[in-house]
């Protein structure tokens, strides 16, 4: 317990010194932590004032990815930025991943915070916790935005090349389903975990690099600075666990999808990855998709493009504010 505890101390002190370079939500944020009845502590920052929009990040990130659009909406719209359960600074219990479970999560934050109805966005494993709220609370979420990623079990999650017009998107397939891996990393627990342990940030540029439309993109600070976060006690063993639950994610979302997504739906996709893609997909659960993408960009919109991707978002939530 004790060396576990000066490894805590070893990388938080890392993750302070790294600097500032590295995406920062705004420092006037309010910080606290909001605990779910589901067993997970949860970290959240929030800021601004006006109609609330929750903000959910994704894989090999944390809330602080969300920094560009961030600092924008707080201008006119109270923002909530909570680390996922595992991820960055909430806590890591040992179950709890499937996106059903975290989408309680995120609805025990935005109460908990005096909200009830919002605006959200998501990337990656977010859209996938965003799929599992706007489907559970559809009369809560009066916009949503989500952005390059597959959600599973929801075509064309069995298929890749047939529908996959670029090579990122295809990568980034096989990594989101384990059912189309002839390695699945990501399913051999304490294994994979031994593996990746002190080499966080190795494994981490694999993902940044197969998934970037601009090799410079992630920069270095951020890179550094997202390994450090999963470097801490549990934090692989969480960031693993939520590759795990995509089976019983699959289980539910064929049940969620038996009733269309009534609120207005903006899928974005990275031109290098997704691209028009996400938006097929949001149509087999949505009955009001607009599509965007991305020029340019691959997977990590906020990182690659950020000033396009901000505008976008803010268009599509300001056209709700205006109704």
């Amino acid at each position: 317990m004790r060396n576990i505890f000066a490894l805590a101390v070893t990388l938080l002190g890392a993750l302070a010194a790294i600097g500032q370079d590295h995406p920062s939500l705004p420092s006037s944020f309010r910080a606290t932590t909001i605990h779910s009845q589901k067993g997970a502590d949860i970290f959240v920052r929030s800021g601004g004032r006006g109609p609330a929009v929750v903000l959910l990040h994704g894989y090999a990130e944390n809330s602080d990815s969300w920094a560009p659009l961030a600092a924008d909406l707080m201008k006119d719209h109270s923002v909530v930025v909570p680390d996922l359960r595992g991820i960055g600074r909430s806590s890591k219990p040992e179950s709890g991943y499937d996106k059903k479970t975290q989408a309680k999560d995120i609805r025990a934050v935005v109460t908990g915070l005096g909200y009830d109805r919002t605006f959200v966005v998501a990337h990656d494993i977010g859209n996938m916790v965003a799929y599992a709220y706007a489907a559970m609370y559809p009369d809560k979420v009066e916009r949503l935005v989500v952005m390059d990623a597959p959600i599973p079990g929801i075509e064309p999650w069995n298929e890749i090349e047939a529908e996959c017009r670029t090579y990122m998107c295809a990568r980034l397939k096989l990594l989101l389903n384990p059912g189309v891996w002839q390695f699945n990393f990501h399913g051999y627990g304490p294994d994979a975990e031994r593996l990746v342990a002190g080499r966080e940030r190795i494994y981490f540029d694999r993902i940044w690099d197969d998934f970037t439309g601009d090799p410079s993109k992630p920069d270095e600070a951020t890179r550094d600075f997202f390994a450090a976060t999963y470097a801490l006690p549990g934090g692989m063993r969480a960031g693993f666990a939520q590759f795990t639950a995509f089976s019983q994610d699959a289980k539910d979302n064929k049940i969620f999808e038996q009733t269309n997504l009534p609120m207005p739906v903006l899928a974005v996709g990275g031109e290098k990855s997704l691209g028009a893609l996400q938006a097929v997909i949001m149509r087999h659960v949505a009955t009001n998709v607009q599509e965007a993408v991305v020029v340019g960009s691959g997977h990590w919109l906020m990182e690659e493009r950020p000033t396009e991707t901000v505008a976008l978002i803010r268009n599509f939530l300001d056209a709700g504010d205006k109704k």
